[in-house]
């Protein structure tokens, strides 16, 4: 069959698996969310298995070092998703939710409550760990997955949806609550993008083009995550140790994920006595920094920024510096250039937090903490389907709540409208 019906038939299985999670009390999604993650403890030596093969063919993938380092199936990162899952399952229900409720003076009630979305397709590069935590969050809101992961990642992918399903079958819902694509044919993402009333919301989790590819193809609702350039600034009154230690981590610990930082701002206050220093970690972690002319003043050997770096988000082991006359002007630095994913400040001063955490627009604000927190998991979301930069309906990491909509409820006793 040619991609849309392909991708007519998944649908149309998915979305009579959605009605039947949307009626499916919460114990018993829970109870397979907990089967899901024995089943992939179960399953560890045949998902590694899988994953080795994936792993062969990464250099006819051209795939770099930090799409590998995604796409391993280490024992930790199976663990991680079997506790994730659990993790999620633990959570207070959202589904059924009231978020409002109230009696209108004419004796009328009015509700707003949580209700699944439907329906959720999801596409993504190079992180089998996505299929489990982007499973565990649709069936904990009750929604329908359809899973596209990467033609290098498919080995995995599949391995892992195997054993959802399986576990989910036999905690008795539907298996097709987990859907996984199982051709790389790039025509079915336009299928899936094209696929109104079939799929009520489209995830794209990947590198800029193809979220950007996805959003121009797309008929269906899409939430974007384009790029994570996310910045750093020390503040004047910043702890100058803490500063160190916060600014190694956030572009050192992981270099290739979307939360590390990818530009320092350093206010000039502090910059003669703390750039020279920071520049010597840095280098010393193999970092290439590429700086405005007053860093490159202290800092000797420092390639020179162009107005591109301020907005590249690099995914490794580069970093754009820039001092900059004060709060003002950091803030301003990060709103023209900054992609609204997350951003951190350094400070002693309470009164420059609270403006800082005002004034910078995006998803994230940290405060005397590293941009590499930004995550659903440290967020206490158990895992998270994706980061989004987009300010309607969700931002942010997105947890199972964020996976639900609402309706309201009215009810009368014979009202009518005047």
């Amino acid at each position: 069959m040619d991609a849309t019906e392909y991708v007519t038939k998944l649908a149309t299985a998915s979305r009579r698996a959605a009605a039947a999670l949307a009626q499916a009390a919460g114990e018993l999604r829970d109870g397979a969310l907990r089967a899901c993650a024995a089943a992939i403890r179960a399953a560890r030596a045949d998902l590694q298995a899988a994953n080795a093969k994936d792993l062969a063919r990464a250099d006819e993938f051209g795939l770099t070092g930090a799409m590998v380092d995604r796409l391993r199936l280490t024992d930790k990162v199976v663990e991680g998703m079997a506790a994730a899952m659990e993790q999620v399952a633990a959570q207070t229900d959202p589904v059924g939710r009231t978020i409002a409720a109230y009696n209108r003076p004419d004796g009328l009630r009015i509700e707003k409550r949580r209700v699944p979305i439907g329906v959720i397709g999801i596409i993504y590069e190079s992180r089998p760990n996505v299929t489990a935590e982007a499973a565990a969050l649709c069936i904990k809101s009750a929604n329908a997955v359809i899973l596209r992961g990467g033609k290098e990642a498919m080995n995995s992918n599949l391995a892992v949806a195997s054993a959802i399903r399986e576990a989910v079958r036999g905690a008795g819902l539907p298996a097709d609550a987990v859907a996984v694509i199982d051709t790389p044919d790039r025509a079915v993402v336009t299928a899936l993008c094209k696929a109104e009333g079939l799929i009520d919301l489209l995830i794209p989790r990947g590198g800029e083009g193809l979220i950007r590819a996805v959003v121009e193809a797309a008929t269906v609702p899409v939430i974007k995550h384009y790029t994570g350039n996310c910045h750093v600034y020390v503040h004047a009154d910043a702890d100058l140790q803490m500063a160190e230690r916060i600014v190694i981590n956030a572009k050192c610990q992981r270099p290739g994920i979307c939360n590390a930082a990818e530009t320092l701002l350093i206010d000039r206050a502090v910059a003669e006595e703390f750039l020279p220093r920071m520049a010597a970690k840095l280098v010393e972690a193999g970092v290439e920094l590429r700086g405005c002319q007053r860093s490159r003043k202290l800092v000797e050997g420092m390639k020179p920024a162009t107005d591109a770096d301020w907005r590249t988000e690099y995914l490794e082991l580069i970093l754009a510096v820039r001092v900059v006359d004060g709060l003002d002007e950091a803030v301003h630095h990060i709103n023209t250039y900054g992609s609204g994913h997350t951003d951190a400040i350094v400070t002693r001063s309470i009164a420059a937090a609270d403006a800082f955490v005002a004034r910078v627009d995006s998803a994230s604000v940290m405060v005397n903490a590293s941009t590499r927190l930004a995550d659903g998991g440290v967020y206490g979301l158990g895992a998270e389907v994706g980061i989004s930069t987009d300010k309607l309906h969700a931002r942010g990491p997105m947890g199972a709540e964020d996976l639900t909509t609402y309706k309201w409820i009215v009810t009368g006793r014979g009202h009518l409208r005047d």
